[in-house]
C-alpha cells in the first residue's frame, strides 16, 4: 500500500521582526531576505513531510511580491507541500505581513519551491503521496500538475540553453579592449 500524507502534517509556520539590516533603499524588506526565509521554511516543511534527514532545493518556481514588507510589520511565512510526483515535492509559502502598530494584516508574497529527499546516499527517495483536505489545499493540489509539466519544460529549455551559452571568461574571448 502507497504510504499517504496530508499537507497539515508538514506545516511551518515562522514569524519574525523586520530589523533595520533587513531593508532596502526603499526602507522595504529585501526581497533576498525573504527568499531566505521562503528557502528555509520551504526546507523545514519538506523534511518534515518526507522525514527525511536531507532534502535540496530542486527548484524555485515563483516568487510573487505582492506588498511590500515594513520594518513595522512582523513577517509570517507559512509553508507547506502542495503537491507530490514520485520523489519531488512542491512546497507552497505564503508570507503575510502584519503591521504591528494597527494589526493590519496583508498577503505579501506567494512562492512555490520544489524539493527532492535524498538518502544517505545523495540519491532521490520516494516520497508520500499528498492527500488535501482544505479548498485552498485542493486548489493547490489540483493546479500542481499544469506547475509540475511547465517545471519540466523550462528545465528542458535550461539544458538546451547551456549547450548555447558559454563558459569562457569575458575577458578571454578573444575581444580586443
Amino acid at each position: 500500500m502507497t504510504e499517504t500524507k496530508y499537507p497539515r502534517e508538514s506545516l511551518i509556520v515562522n514569524t519574525d521582526q523586520v530589523m533595520i539590516n533587513d531593508l532596502n533603499n526603499y526602507n522595504t524588506l529585501f526581497g533576498g531576505v525573504l527568499m531566505k526565509k521562503l528557502d528555509n521554511n520551504a526546507t523545514l516543511s519538506a523534511r518534515r513531510y518526507a522525514r527525511a534527514k536531507e532534502c535540496v532545493t530542486a527548484s524555485t518556481d515563483s516568487i510573487d511580491f505582492l506588498h511590500p514588507i515594513h520594518q513595522t510589520d512582523s513577517v509570517c511565512v507559512e509553508s507547506f507541500v502542495s503537491y507530490t510526483g514520485n520523489k519531488s515535492m512542491e512546497i507552497f509559502c505564503k508570507v503575510i505581513a502584519e503591521d504591528m502598530i494597527t494589526g493590519e494584516r496583508r498577503m505579501a508574497a506567494t512562492a512555490f519551491l520544489t524539493f527532492v529527499a535524498l538518502d544517505e546516499n545523495k540519491k532521490p527517495i520516494s516520497v508520500p503521496q499528498l492527500v488535501p483536505e482544505t479548498e485552498e489545499e485542493k486548489f493547490l493540489y489540483e493546479s500542481g500538475k499544469e506547475r509540475a509539466e511547465r517545471r519540466r519544460t523550462r528545465k528542458q529549455h535550461s539544458k538546451e540553453l547551456t549547450e548555447i551559452i558559454g563558459l569562457e571568461k569575458p575577458w578571454e574571448k578573444g575581444v580586443e579592449v
